[in-house]
Order: C-alpha cells, then sequence, then structure tokens
C-alpha cells in the first residue's frame, strides 16, 4: 500500500478536536506562567503560595480524571466534550474577579476539574478519530497540539503581563477559550461508528469504570516518566537564574517544542510501521542525554542543546505511551484508557514536583538533573518489563486489526 492509498489523518474532524485542544492548554499554560507572578506581585503572596495552586490544580484533575471515561461512555464523548469545555472557559473568565488568595485556589480546584475532563474528551476522540494502523503518527501529530500551546501559551501571557495588566491577560485566555468551544460545537460529531458504544448501558459505579486495567502498565511507565519530567517543568527556571541564564529560560522551551514538533511525522510513522520500541528506546536515551547536559549546563549553548534533547525525548515518549495505552484495551474504551493514562501521568508530575523538590533543596539541581537521567535507566528497564508482559507491539497490531 502506498502512502497516498492510506486513510488521511487530517480530516475535518480531527482538525477540529486539534484546535480545541490547543485552546484548551494555551489556556493552560497561560495560567500557569502567570499566575504564580500574579501571586506574588498583585495578591502578596509567597513563592509557596504560587507553587500550592499548581499542586491544587494538579490534585482536582487526579481526583476527577478517573471519572471522565465513565462521563464520557455513558453520555458521549462530543457532548461531554462541549460541556466541559463551556465551564472551563467560564472558570477562565472568572480570574478577572479574584482578589483573595483563598477564592483563587478554590477556583483553581475547579478550574482543574473541567481541564481534566475536558482533555480526556479530545483524546479519547482524537483516537477514534484517527485511522486505526495509523494511530502513533495520528496521535502523534494530536500532541503537536499541546506541544504549540507549550510555547504560545507563556509567551502570549508573558507579554500581555509586561505590556497591558493581567486584566486584559485573563479576558484574551478567556475569549480564546470562548472560540475552542464555537469551534468544537459547530464541528461534527467524532467517528459516527462509535457511537452506541459511547451510550452504552449505564449502571452502578464499578472499579472498571474508573480505570482500564489493561492501560495500567504502560500508566504506570507513563507515571514514571512524569515523574522524572517534572524536574524539568517545576525547576528549570529557578535552575536558569541560579545560573545567571534566565534570559535563556524561554528559549529553553522554543527549543524544546521545536524538536518536539519536527521529530514528531517521523517518529509517529516508525511507530506504525515498525513498532513502539524502535522509537521508544532511542528516545529514553535522547532524554537521558538532555538530562545529563543539563545537569552540567554552564553556558546557554549547552542549556539549549539539552532543551533539543530532552523535547526529542521526552516528546516522543509521551504520544508513544498515549498510543500503547489505547491500543492495549478494547476500542469502545478509548475514554477509560486516556483517563487512566493521564491520572497516573499527572500524579507523576506532583508527586515528582514535592520530592524531586526535597532533593534540589539538599543537594543542588545539578545533583537533581544527574540524578534523574539516571532514574531514565530505571525506567528503560520498566518498560522493557511491561512490554514483555504485553508482547509487545503484536498485541497492539492485533488490536487494531480486530476491531
Amino acid at each position: 500500500m502506498t502512502y497516498k492509498q492510506k486513510e488521511p489523518i487530517w480530516t475535518k474532524a480531527f482538525i477540529s478536536v486539534f484546535i480545541s485542544n490547543f485552546f484548551i492548554f494555551l489556556a493552560f499554560y497561560g495560567l500557569l506562567t502567570s499566575l504564580p507572578i500574579y501571586v506574588v506581585n498583585k495578591l502578596n503572596g509567597s513563592t509557596a503560595d504560587a507553587g500550592l495552586l499548581v499542586t491544587i490544580f494538579l490534585l482536582s484533575a487526579i481526583i476527577i480524571r478517573p471519572f471522565s471515561g465513565k462521563l464520557l461512555e455513558d453520555f458521549g464523548k462530543k457532548r461531554v466534550l462541549v460541556i466541559s469545555m463551556i465551564f472551563f472557559t467560564l472558570s477562565s473568565f472568572m480570574y478577572l474577579w479574584i482578589q483573595h488568595f483563598t477564592i483563587l485556589l478554590v477556583l483553581r480546584f475547579f478550574h482543574g476539574i473541567w481541564f481534566s475532563i475536558a482533555t480526556t474528551a479530545t483524546g479519547a476522540i482524537a483516537a477514534d478519530i484517527v485511522p486505526l494502523k495509523r494511530r502513533g503518527e495520528g496521535l502523534g501529530y494530536f500532541a503537536m497540539s499541546m506541544n504549540l500551546a507549550v510555547v504560545s501559551g507563556p509567551f502570549i501571557a508573558l507579554t500581555l503581563i509586561q505590556t497591558t495588566s493581567f486584566l486584559v491577560l485573563f479576558l484574551i485566555l478567556g475569549s480564546l477559550s470562548t472560540l475552542g468551544v464555537f469551534i468544537t460545537a459547530i464541528s461534527k460529531p467524532n467517528n459516527p461508528t462509535l457511537s452506541k458504544a459511547d451510550s452504552k448501558e449505564k449502571g452502578h459505579l464499578k472499579l472498571s469504570d474508573l480505570f482500564d486495567s489493561k492501560a495500567l502498565p504502560i500508566a504506570i511507565v507513563g507515571t514514571l516518566i512524569a515523574f522524572t519530567y517534572s524536574s524539568v517543568i517545576s525547576f528549570i527556571s529557578t535552575y536558569a537564574n541560579e545560573l545567571n541564564l534566565l534570559d535563556a529560560a524561554s528559549l529553553f522551551f522554543a527549543v524544546f517544542a521545536v524538536t518536539m514538533i519536527s521529530s514528531r511525522p517521523i517518529s509517529g510513522r516508525l511507530f506504525d510501521s515498525k513498532g513502539p520500541n524502535i522509537v521508544i528506546y532511542p528516545a529514553l536515551g535522547f532524554f537521558m542525554i538532555g538530562l545529563l547536559l543539563l545537569s552540567m549546563t554552564e553556558t546557554t549553548l549547552m542549556f539549549l542543546f539539552s532543551g533539543a534533547f530532552i523535547g526529542l525525548g521526552y516528546g516522543t515518549i509521551v504520544p508513544c505511551l498515549q498510543t500503547l495505552a489505547i491500543q492495549s484495551t478494547d476500542r469502545h474504551r478509548s475514554g477509560h484508557a486516556t483517563a487512566t493514562f493521564f491520572t497516573f501521568f499527572d500524579t507523576g508530575i506532583a508527586a515528582g514536583s514535592f520530592l524531586l523538590g526535597i532533593i534540589a533543596s539538599h543537594f543542588g539541581y545539578s545533583t537533581l538533573y544527574l540524578l534523574s537521567a539516571i532514574f531514565i535507566i530505571v525506567v528503560t528497564v520498566v518498560y522493557k518489563w511491561v512490554q514483555g508482559q504485553t508482547n509487545g507491539h503484536s498485541s497492539s497490531l492485533d488490536w487494531s486489526e480486530s476491531h
């Protein structure tokens, strides 16, 4: 079969859910970057208070996300996505009226609920839309919506608060989220062959409604990757400041995103044609090299090189693992598999931010990143064991061909 004969990935439905996910993460990363500054400068809070905003947001996502799969199954993915995006958007506008830190914490918890449901829905819909035999490539492209938001969200936020005000920032982020709701609402339903699965018989809540047991092994690997990555997302700015490289911190994520996006087409096609191992093992190696470079960084050039390797490694691993989690289970349970994977992933980020912060405070950031690099060896061993238990890519191919 030639490439031209393959089923297309970039259909109208796929583009719609891609844009929806982009706007969700645009607001997420914009607020993630700006709210700590808002707390310190406008609400007279401390650095610890600013960190608590991330913790409370992730906490609500971790609590709610296991229930997301059940919601998608009972009420339909498209309907749940539209409703959750409406409440996500309303939450984005509510920052306009926040004047007290305690109320801000409550809003962050409420906002996290709708973020977790909406992102579970977009991930599940994307998995349903992409052709079965091009899952790795399709979900890799879908992940680019988050990669683009990683750069554009902080850029928009930091530019606006330096040139205008936080109120203008909140207004614009809310308006962009509204645009995302509109695009989602007018889009055609996702793959109609899945509509019956989405409206399965409703019953009492069971453990299988919260977690997909077949997706758990890969989700555990995702937890370890997220745990390691938390050292980057949580401490890279303070590490850069310590090295007098703070001006390069924004460039770090730009390089990070460029390498993620540029590698995506190749890694996705290799995943589908040759299996996950030929992609994931080298990506783990790139991730480790990036962390090692980060631990030895003294110059801007080395700092940015580390960002390139981390982007190439981490940016390849996560969509591959998400694809494996979805392919490991029955097709109608894509929502449960997505919820399971990201519940564990969010837990890894939260746990890593706390535990690795303790290590950094006692031993310094260089040691932290060195230990993180060594930890990738543990992740590799666990992944190899999980793949051995699930017979690797062959089971994924059997899944896609049997449905």
